[in-house]
């Protein structure tokens, strides 16, 4: 027997809510604690520990919906097409960032501890914006004591005992995003040989190109929110710009829509630029 219209239709109405209240999906990815000496390429070959907890956190954000980004599976591919140009760790962790795409990067640090009243293992787990290096949730958790040489059992326990408060924090960072917006870093700066600097005047009204840069900023920041780190006469670094997670059709609004809506703004105040996007910061180079 065929199901009543209406039935069909309320299950259609409902299925597009939910798809459309979950549009917003972040992209994160869980890397190991690297301590001075160590090399994040080999960091989990060589301890299997922090590789149990890095393992144990993604599967857990995986059950909680999360979009995860596997560690290994970057580091892999970045070796496979030579991404890494030097050994400079900083540089390297950057890298396997930047590839991953992620908006989110999560770094679990694991110590152990071992002496004559037991064994016992802590776990620091600490996320943070790609885009801005805020952060956005931390805490950490105990094993407990134990008389055992199974370090990788506590290493899991360790996990088990902060994850959820982990996560909960992650959650409530996520529904303050909803309301204020998502951060994103906007670079803007001029190529060589350009005819323009910041204290170019521009548009009908002639004014100071930074002027009008932060006046189209501020308009288009969710709820104006915004925030200039600095300003030279060839730079201008935005470090912390509110954009909606939604547009006006309830689409994803992207840092690569922000783009291109600036792109846009500069061409109708005669200038010509070109924008590169790195996760949720943008470049902009006016020629």
């Amino acid at each position: 027997m065929s199901k009543p219209k209406y039935l069909i239709t309320l299950a259609a109405l409902l299925a597009g809510f939910c798809a459309s209240a979950q549009s917003f999906q972040p992209r994160v990815m869980v890397i190991p604690y690297t301590k001075e000496g160590e090399d994040i390429r080999t960091v989990l070959d060589n301890d299997p520990n922090r590789r149990i907890a890095v393992t144990k956190v993604q599967q857990a954000l995986d059950i909680k919906g999360y979009n995860t980004v596997d560690f290994v599976g970057k580091l892999n591919s970045a070796r496979d097409n030579h991404i890494f140009t030097s050994d400079n760790q900083t540089d390297i962790k950057s890298q396997i960032i930047e590839l991953s795409g992620c908006d989110i990067y999560i770094v679990v640090e694991v110590d152990a501890i071992s002496d004559n009243d037991g064994s016992a293992v802590s776990v620091a787990l600490s996320a943070y914006d790609v885009s801005t290096g805020n952060s956005l949730s931390g805490t950490v958790g105990n094993s407990g004591k134990f008389f055992t040489t199974d370090i990788a059992h506590l290493t899991s326990r360790a996990v088990d005992k902060c994850i959820d408060d982990f996560i909960s924090g992650l959650d409530a960072k996520f529904a303050q995003i909803e309301k204020i917006g998502h951060s994103i870093l906007v670079d803007i700066s001029f190529a060589d040989g350009s005819s323009y600097t910041m204290d170019s005047e521009v548009g009908a009204n002639k004014t100071a190109l930074s002027d009008m840069l932060e006046d189209w900023i501020s308009k288009n920041a969710m709820n104006g929110n915004y925030h200039l780190q600095g300003k030279s006469n060839l730079k201008m670094i935005f470090d912390d710009v509110k954009i909606p997670l939604r547009d006006v059709n309830n689409n994803n609004y992207t840092s690569n829509k922000f783009s291109s809506d600036i792109s846009k703004f500069l061409k109708s105040i005669g200038c010509s630029s070109a924008e590169e996007v790195k996760g949720g910061a943008i470049y902009v180079t006016i020629n």
